[in-house]
């Protein structure tokens, strides 16, 4: 009886050995589990390598130069380590290009050119960021004065309108919205703002908001009269930039043909431009040639931007 009470036990507490160290196996499963996709996981795809790249390039001061300026352009949602490898891959190819279609010492230029580019990307995407939220803010004008007109703050009217509103301008009212829940004055919320769309309209709204919040007076009415005034002006923008359409587009097209004139020659007579590098008289044409379509190039810029 004894023996048989001495085998029970022992059965009993192999049962229970093995169910709890099945229990600890499965807690430790579950906990490996947790720790994976707290941890591990973001490293281990291929999104979670380049979240950690960014996080370590925009610690210099080029990555937080890229991000600023992706910011700025509205594209903060592109991986600045991997725009900057696109944009040297580009220059690499840029300038195998020229070096083997002109001549190498065109390598050079390849890879300025594709700075150049990547830097003429982020501003125009920062220029149509910028139109975008000034063609909207007729709207945004007529927004805030109705809110206000119903008895809401300013604080109030702005994340009104950030829910109301399409994107750039309600993604710029909720930065404003979120910074003034953190505790930020108006006055930094909205110079924020501000910094990030450098234009005319943008710093007359801001200055009206800014001053009503501080002195008073008769913001619905001044943000009707902005209302109409930015109608107005948007439609004069319009008719502007049609007018300067052809004369800008044939300003570009020629500079154009001029680069595409080296590779005629180069295919017409195979080494022509590089037998030009190795001559001072040549080298001189080039870099004349190239300080001319240049200056062309700023000219037609300078003659063909609107003033924001």
């Amino acid at each position: 009886m004894i023996v048989v009470g001495i085998l029970a036990l022992v059965f009993a507490s192999a049962v229970l050995l093995v169910l709890g160290t099945a229990e600890i196996a499965s807690v430790s499963s579950r906990r490996r589990a947790i720790l994976s996709g707290v941890v591990d996981e973001p490293t281990t795809t291929w999104q979670g390598r380049v979240a950690a790249w960014d996080r370590s390039f925009v610690r210099t001061r080029l990555g937080g130069a890229v991000q600023r300026q992706l910011l700025l352009a509205g594209e903060e949602e592109r991986s600045p380590t991997l725009v900057v490898a696109v944009a040297s891959v580009g220059g690499i190819v840029l300038a195998w290009v020229l070096a083997v279609g002109l001549a190498p010492v065109f390598a050079l230029a390849g890879l300025a050119g594709a700075v150049v580019g990547v830097r003429a990307w982020l501003s125009r995407a920062q220029d149509r960021r910028n139109e975008a939220f000034v063609a909207q803010m007729p709207e945004l004008a007529r927004v805030l004065s109705n809110a206000t007109g119903a008895g809401l703050s300013i604080a109030s009217a702005i994340t009104l309108a950030s829910d109301e509103l399409n994107a750039p301008a309600g993604v710029e009212l909720g930065r404003v919205a979120a910074r003034l829940r953190f505790g930020a004055s108006l006055d930094t919320a909205m110079r924020e703002m501000e910094d990030r769309l450098p234009s005319r309209e943008v710093s007359v709204l801001v200055s009206t908001l800014l001053v009503s919040s501080r002195s008073g007076g008769s913001l619905v009415s001044a943000l009707r009269d902005i209302a109409d005034t930015l109608d107005d002006r948007k439609e004069i923008r319009r008719e502007i930039r049609t007018t300067l359409a052809q004369a800008s587009v044939t300003g570009y097209i020629v500079i154009g043909m001029g680069v595409g004139i080296l590779f005629l020659l180069n295919l017409v007579q195979p080494g022509t431009v590089e037998a030009m590098t190795e001559h001072w008289v040549g080298r001189g044409a080039l870099v004349v040639a190239g300080a001319l379509y240049t200056a062309g190039f700023v000219a037609i810029r300078r003659m063909t931007r609107i003033e924001r």
